[in-house]
């Protein structure tokens, strides 16, 4: 009966294994981007990150979640077996790179300009010849630089309002999301402004192919009902107010 009993216990221990491998821990990167992903002490928080960890938890899965700059974070995305990266454009040339669960969050692609220039474009081609700021490895960046454009490239997108302010660049194509006050909350508005939206993009939760399909079917069918019970709505609403009162705050 105890050599019974062992045997029992070895094969329960040898199924929670499998279990495990079918459902692996994910290493989650993510970039400084708020009010979608940020730090609060040593703890990454934003609206994004909160649909992230909601879509885990209902998910029943282990995860870290890292915030690196954007390339070094989607690097690791392609490259860890067990790797995902946010917030992921899905454009026709990443398709088939990732697993894309979502989209956790809409943006417009926008072009800025010093507020004294006075630019008026009608389409991207009056962009064309003035230098452009954008974000290194960025979706943005490669979207300009396949089409031709002049860029000039950062390694953090935050540089790119002061190199605008001291004319280093003539435009910056920024991300805006819902809920965004970038400009507010840098003293920016007066003098920084939208002159062109040129494209209108959805982002996602993306995961290496490596992950398992059924891991990522679980997660999208997590964040599917997370936005028919209300809970994306309402991680929205709690940030949209979280970034209203930062903004207004002196």
């Amino acid at each position: 009966m105890r050599m019974l009993h062992s045997l029992m216990g070895f094969l329960l221990a040898a199924s929670l294994g499998q279990g495990h491998a079918a459902a692996p821990s994910l290493d989650i990167a993510t970039e400084e981007s708020p009010p979608a992903s940020m730090v609060d002490g040593r703890t990454v928080i934003g609206s994004s990150t909160a649909k992230v960890r909601e879509i885990m938890a209902r998910s029943g899965l282990r995860y870290r979640i890292d915030l690196l700059p954007w390339k070094r974070a989607y690097t690791s995305a392609l490259r860890r077996d067990n790797g995902c990266v946010y917030s992921t454009t899905r454009t026709p040339e990443r398709e088939h790179l990732f697993h894309w669960i979502g989209p956790l969050d809409e943006a417009e692609w926008v072009l800025l300009a010093r507020a004294d220039r006075g630019y008026q474009f009608k389409t991207l081609e009056d962009a064309r010849g003035l230098r452009i700021g954008t974000y290194n490895g960025d979706a943005r960046e490669e979207y300009l630089r396949s089409r031709g454009f002049n860029i000039d490239s950062a390694n953090n997108d935050l540089i790119n309002p002061r190199k605008l302010l001291l004319n280093r660049i003539d435009l910056w194509a920024a991300s805006l999301r819902r809920g965004s006050y970038v400009l507010e909350q840098n003293d920016w508005s007066s003098r920084i402004v939208p002159v062109f939206t040129f494209r209108k993009v959805q982002v996602y939760l993306a995961c290496n192919k490596r992950v398992p399909a059924a891991t990522a079917i679980r997660m999208q069918g997590a964040r599917d009902a997370m936005e028919r019970d209300g809970t994306s709505r309402r991680i929205e609403r709690k940030y949209e107010a979280w970034e209203k009162h930062k903004a207004k705050a002196p």
